[in-house]
């Protein structure tokens, strides 16, 4: 008996042990659980798909810059989705899936056309009903299996610019033009917006900027297909959440509303009183400032560098909203110590290519896809449903009936 007492003792956690009963030990005080806004700092789960800090962005243990400047979006994607950095052979059967995998249903572009005609219709709206809908046509929509959920992500990473194009098709009143194979990944997305085959400078561009967006840690969206994912929900459903989350002006949006400030500008000549009358206003200027990023977004240097060299290459309107955002970005770091993040320079990037403002953000789901999904996968793989706590601050215990 003595032995199982003292077995048992001896798996008391010390703090609960006291060898001298009639004196115990004073309580353990803890501090108050933290409640920053926005769960800002707050390490949220494990992950080995993308490091995030001051010095780097890393996607799978490769450092962004060197991403940027010497691989292509479909390596990223692989590496992304993978998990490796591919093989030649690897390479080309992925590209080959991608390329197979572009067409969507007839049904599909009904659909589509609807509500890129609707009123009030936004562009995201419409790929997120895009992404839903073609989730009723794929035989492995509900196999949250790993095989399963691979192929849905290189099906959605195909579909999607398809979606974008079509979309854009419709509100320029122009036929559907078709993917077209011999293509790239981000060649291909800007000739179905625009019916004119890219240069090789403007799909390299849009091919490195597919990169800067394809992933970044727990963001906005990325948390929230998580948190969908976690409930053992399918992979076109978090996807879907993904896209709504992505929209709002403070996450993906950011592109747009950037690009959008500095059309209110209008000419170089008017930056100083604007922005003079912006911060009077406290005015928030999209494009600046990150949540993690506080010494700069190591993004936002690679994309200028390359738009701003288009710009000077195209001359006219594209090399004055340069003018302008560079003069924007000289006061804000001088006047208020705050750098651009990505969102920045690829307002002005995409503007001076001649893509459509309200498509800025549906061009980031077209990179960012590939992140998700991979998150979708890792949180499937090892599966814990995300139920946080909240610190209530309503009204204190009231009876009903007192």
């Amino acid at each position: 008996m003595s032995k199982i007492v003292f077995f048992f003792f001896f798996l008391i956690p010390h703090t609960l042990h006291h060898p001298n009963p009639t004196k115990a030990s004073p309580p353990v005080t803890t501090a108050a659980p933290t409640k920053p806004a926005g769960l800002e700092g707050i390490i949220a789960g494990d992950s080995a798909i993308c490091d995030v800090d001051q010095s780097s962005l890393i996607y799978r243990g490769y450092e962004i810059a060197d991403l940027a400047a010497n691989a292509t979006f479909e390596e990223v994607a692989f590496l992304l989705l993978v998990g490796h950095k591919p093989t030649p052979e690897e390479l080309a059967a992925f590209k080959h899936e991608l390329i197979h995998e572009r067409a969507i249903p007839d049904h599909a572009h009904d659909v589509i056309k609807r509500c890129a005609l609707g009123a009030g219709m936004h562009p995201m709206d419409v790929l997120r009903t895009g992404v839903s809908y073609l989730a009723q046509f794929d035989e492995q929509c509900q196999d949250n299996a790993p095989e399963a959920e691979l192929t849905k992500a290189k099906r959605l990473l195909a579909k999607i610019p398809t979606i974008i194009g079509h979309m854009q098709n419709v509100i320029d009143g122009r036929d559907f033009i078709h993917p077209d194979s011999e293509l790239g990944h981000a060649a291909n997305l800007l000739y179905m917006m625009t019916g004119a085959k890219p240069s090789e400078q403007e799909a390299r561009i849009m091919d490195v900027s597919l990169i800067l967006y394809a992933e970044h840690d727990f963001n906005a969206s990325t948390f929230t297909t998580r948190v969908i994912a976690g409930t053992l929900s399918d992979m076109h459903g978090a996807v879907t959440g993904g896209i709504a989350a992505l929209k709002g002006p403070l996450h993906g949006g950011a592109n747009e509303m950037a690009m959008e400030f500095l059309r209110e500008i209008g000419e170089l000549s008017n930056v100083e009183a604007f922005m003079e009358k912006s911060f009077a206003e406290k005015r928030k200027i999209m494009g600046f400032g990150h949540r993690v990023y506080k010494n700069g977004d190591h993004r936002a240097g690679i994309l200028h560098k390359l738009g701003r060299a288009y710009a000077d290459t195209k001359g006219g309107d594209a090399l004055k909203w340069f003018e302008i955002g560079e003069k924007v970005q000289s006061i804000m770091e001088s006047q208020k110590s705050i750098k651009p993040n990505v969102d920045f320079p690829c307002g002005m990037t995409y503007y001076a290519m001649g893509i459509p403002v309200p498509q800025y953000t549906p061009i980031f789901v077209a990179s960012r896809i590939t992140g998700w999904c991979a998150h979708i996968m890792e949180q499937h793989k090892n599966n814990r449903l995300i139920r946080p706590l909240s610190n209530y601050t309503g009204p204190s215990l009231t009876k009903w009936n007192g």
